[in-house]
């Protein structure tokens, strides 16, 4: 029984683009109650594998979370495959809004405590009774609502490059940081306003509005099947556009453009720039906004520290990493003292 990928994702670039490899980028989640998330597991990877598909898939006790890319020629297999999985029947596929070929190169199912990490310890929290899912069409009419509260529930390097108009951008790093803000707008506006909420595809609002129920608030509202989704019916049936520039996404892409807004900057030089990149020196791999001059001058690299270090042999390279750990700016994504014009400094 194979649980491992057969090659390497250097190896899986180079099939891809040898073989001129069509591939759809998608999305899905599902909250249910999963008996036994390792069996599930190692079903998963031997039904998705024999399908050729690539990309990063969580199973937990509280249901399923998955990005992945398939190969076009395997995209109806793979739907009737998902579909014949009893619990995943009829699940929401969410196609990225814009594709990349390589924007997965391995594929890997593990399993997690939770799908969506929440810090609580709750038994009465019951992560499937959510509130409202709102179209983009009844999204748009609730965001101009004065009696809503709009949170954003993705972290602050996501909402940093894009978002709804009016929303509040909580400048957190985890989900469970996003749900003390909760706490706050509740202490601040009490449990009479309509609370809409959106993130990415849906997974991290639909546990927050499970949440705001938990915590005895009626009027709780999601869009459904997040950014992207909303895109897609906005494009469809032609209605107004109230996201601002880019949708973040966790894999090679980075992001996708959703308007030709750019909100953001430069974190070096202060100019317009709304383009994410990991510094070039494998020890930092620090995750920041960088304009195309200051890649071009910087190397792709955070600091002159950084810049410095790559112009070595990768020996020498290697020798300085001996017996350090990992730089904790690989988990402090766009956080960093040195970087002049980042608006979310080191805490």
């Amino acid at each position: 029984m194979q649980l491992y990928n057969k090659h390497s994702a250097k190896e899986r670039a180079r099939i891809i683009d040898e073989n001129s490899q069509e591939r759809i980028t998608l999305s899905f989640y599902k909250y249910f109650k999963l008996g036994n998330p390792s069996l599930f597991r190692d079903y998963l990877f031997i039904v998705l594998s024999k399908l050729d598909v690539l990309g990063r898939i969580y199973v937990a006790n509280e249901g399923i979370n998955a990005q992945i890319s398939v190969p076009t020629e395997n995209y109806n297999k793979f739907n009737k495959s998902i579909k014949d999985i009893s619990p995943l029947n009829g699940i929401r596929l969410n196609i990225a809004v814009q594709q990349y070929n390589k924007s997965f190169l391995k594929l890997t199912v593990k399993v997690r405590k939770k799908i969506v990490a929440d810090g609580l310890d709750d038994q009465s929290f019951d992560v499937t009774k959510i509130g409202d899912h709102l179209n983009a069409k009844e999204f748009n009419k609730m965001l101009n609502d004065k009696n809503t509260v709009c949170i954003d529930m993705r972290n602050h390097y996501e909402s940093e490059i894009g978002f709804f108009k009016g929303a509040i951008k909580p400048d957190v790093d985890t989900f469970r940081q996003s749900l003390k803000v909760i706490d706050e707008q509740l202490e601040q506006n009490g449990k009479e306003k309509n609370y809409l909420m959106y993130c990415t595809g849906g997974i991290r609002c639909e546990k927050a509005s499970a949440y705001l129920k938990h915590k005895g608030v009626d009027n709780v509202f999601q869009l459904e099947g997040g950014i992207i989704e909303y895109t897609r019916q906005v494009k469809k049936n032609k209605l107004k556009n109230n996201f601002l520039g880019k949708n973040f996404v966790f894999d090679e892409r980075k992001s996708e453009r959703i308007s030709e807004e750019i909100v953001s900057s430069c974190h070096q030089c202060g100019a317009p720039a709304d383009t994410h990149v990991n510094c070039a020196n494998a020890a930092c791999h620090l995750l920041f906004i960088q304009c195309r001059k200051c890649q071009e001058t910087m190397n792709t690299c955070c600091s002159n520290d950084c810049r410095s270090i790559i112009q070595l042999s990768y020996e020498e390279q290697k020798a300085l990493r001996k017996g350090k750990q990992n730089s904790n700016k690989i988990f402090k994504k766009g956080r960093s003292s040195h970087i002049k014009f980042n608006q979310h400094k080191e805490g």
